[in-house]
């Protein structure tokens, strides 16, 4: 395929997949849940935290984080006592357990207490073409307080060569102006433009087979490729290629 073809090709498989049908098997289903703007943007940063794995079981997990929070997640946030959180310390999700998961809620309160919520900490260093030093910085800020050593693992930094694939996607839900209603896009003080493609094992596999990619890694310098070649079929909405890449990997086995 010439350039061209291919672009028409992933446009296609875009219209495919980024539909009302990719809800039902994908962890973005959680956020959907709920109607207030923190409780979709803490809802979607949990789930995506945990998306890794067998999907039907971070979809299964993911409810129970929320039913674990009384499916007022802002709320538990902003207000929980000591006893709400021993009540978490049976979760476990792979290497996501029940301290981490504590961990993560008093992250939140910090991240809404003294930085104004999530949307103004990845807000406040964007660059234009990029939200990778916005991650890294996020990752300096959820951890300012005291936290176990072993809960840092679960956020990514780009800045140390990661993909950051789970807050990559994360992004995507919170940031991409979708008219399909699958990505919220709530956030709108982030260009899409900025957006990288949450870089897996299925969609860089797929990416090699279309010649998006030649590094056989998936880590920060694949996905800087990846974004290169994304950018120059669509500047505007580049991970709307997430879709195609993605769908064409899980559910056709290309």
């Amino acid at each position: 395929m010439n350039q061209k073809e291919l672009k028409e090709f992933l446009d296609e498989k875009v219209i495919q997949y980024n539909n009302q049908d990719f809800i039902e098997s994908d962890p973005v289903q959680i956020p959907h849940l709920f109607s207030l703007k923190e409780d979709i943007e803490i809802a979607g940063f949990l789930s995506a935290t945990i998306a890794w794995g067998n999907r039907k079981m971070i979809i299964k997990n993911s409810h129970q984080m929320m039913e674990l929070m009384g499916n007022t997640p802002y709320d538990f946030v902003m207000s929980h006592s000591d006893d709400d959180l021993a009540q978490l310390e049976n979760f476990v999700h792979r290497t996501f357990n029940g301290k981490d998961f504590g961990g993560f809620i008093k992250g939140l309160q910090h991240i809404y207490k003294n930085h104004d919520g999530l949307e103004s900490v990845f807000a406040k260093n964007q660059e234009a073409d990029s939200l990778q030093k916005s991650i890294s910085e996020f990752k300096k800020i959820f951890f300012e307080i005291d936290h176990l050593p072993r809960t840092q693992k679960h956020i990514s930094d780009p800045l140390n060569n990661s993909a950051a694939k789970r807050i990559n996607m994360y992004l995507r839900w919170m940031v991409r102006q979708d008219t399909k209603g699958v990505d919220l896009g709530i956030w709108k003080t982030i260009s899409p433009a900025a957006l990288s493609c949450p870089l897996d094992v299925h969609s860089g596999n797929v990416a090699r087979k279309l010649g998006l990619l030649s590094r056989k890694q998936n880590d920060g310098k694949a996905l800087n490729e990846l974004d290169l070649k994304l950018r120059k079929m669509d500047a505007l909405d580049p991970v709307k290629y997430d879709f195609a890449l993605f769908g064409l990997g899980v559910f056709e086995g290309f």
